[in-house]
C-alpha cells in the first residue's frame, strides 16, 4: 500500500472519532522503522514501516502535532536517519536520548516543550515496560507489534477516545 493510500485511510479512521489527540508520539526503533539504529551506519539509506509515513502525513494533515521519544543511544544515526527520510521537520519534540529505565524523563520533556497535557497525548511503541510506565502518567499508550500500522492507529484512536470520555460516532450516534 503507497503513502498516499494508507494517508487517505488513515484520514477517514480519523473521520470517525470526534476527539483527537493534540500530540502523538512515535518511538523509532521497530516503531516507525525496522532496525536499532546502533546497529547502522549514517551512510546507510534507512526505511520505514509501510504504513507508517502515510500515518504521520495524515495526523499533519488533520493539524494533530507529533513527536518523538526514543532511548537510542546514537542519537546522531537516528537525526540522520529522521533527515533522509525527508520526515524531521515533521515533529515539533526529538527526544532522542539513551536512558537505562523508561521514557518518563523524554516525556517530562515533551510536556515542557509543548505544552500538550499527558492525557492530550497518544504514543506508540513496541516495548511493554516503555507503555507500562507512560500509561501511568496519563498517555493513552498502544503496544505495537511489528511496526506502527492502520490497525494499531484505529486501536489508538479507540482507545484515546475511550479515555477521553467522548463517545465515538460510529458507536450509538
Amino acid at each position: 500500500m503507497g503513502d498516499e493510500k494508507v494517508k487517505n485511510e488513515a484520514l477517514e479512521i480519523m473521520a470517525i472519532f470526534q476527539v483527537l489527540p493534540r500530540l502523538v508520539v512515535f518511538d523509532l526503533d521497530y516503531t516507525l522503522w525496522p532496525f536499532y539504529c546502533e546497529c547502522r551506519s549514517k551512510r546507510e539509506m534507512p526505511s520505514l514501516y509501510p504504513h507508517a509515513k502515510g500515518i504521520l502525513y495524515a495526523l499533519k494533515d488533520k493539524g494533530v502535532d507529533v513527536a518523538v521519544a526514543s532511548r537510542s543511544p546514537t542519537p546522531d544515526i537516528a537525526k540522520t536517519f529522521l533527515e533522509k527520510l525527508e520526515i524531521k521537520s515533521m515533529f515539533v519534540s526529538q527526544e532522542i536520548f539513551s536512558s537505562w529505565t523508561n521514557k518518563t524523563e523524554h516525556f517530562q520533556r515533551i510536556n515542557r516543550r509543548t505544552g500538550v497535557p499527558y492525557n492530550s497525548m497518544l504514543f506508540f511503541d513496541d516495548e511493554e515496560r516503555n507503555i507500562e510506565s507512560i500509561s501511568k502518567m496519563g498517555v493513552t499508550s498502544i503496544l505495537v507489534r511489528n511496526g506502527v500500522n492502520l490497525g494499531d492507529f484505529r486501536q489508538g484512536l479507540l482507545k484515546f477516545s475511550q479515555s477521553s470520555g467522548s463517545s465515538n460516532r460510529s458507536i450509538g450516534k
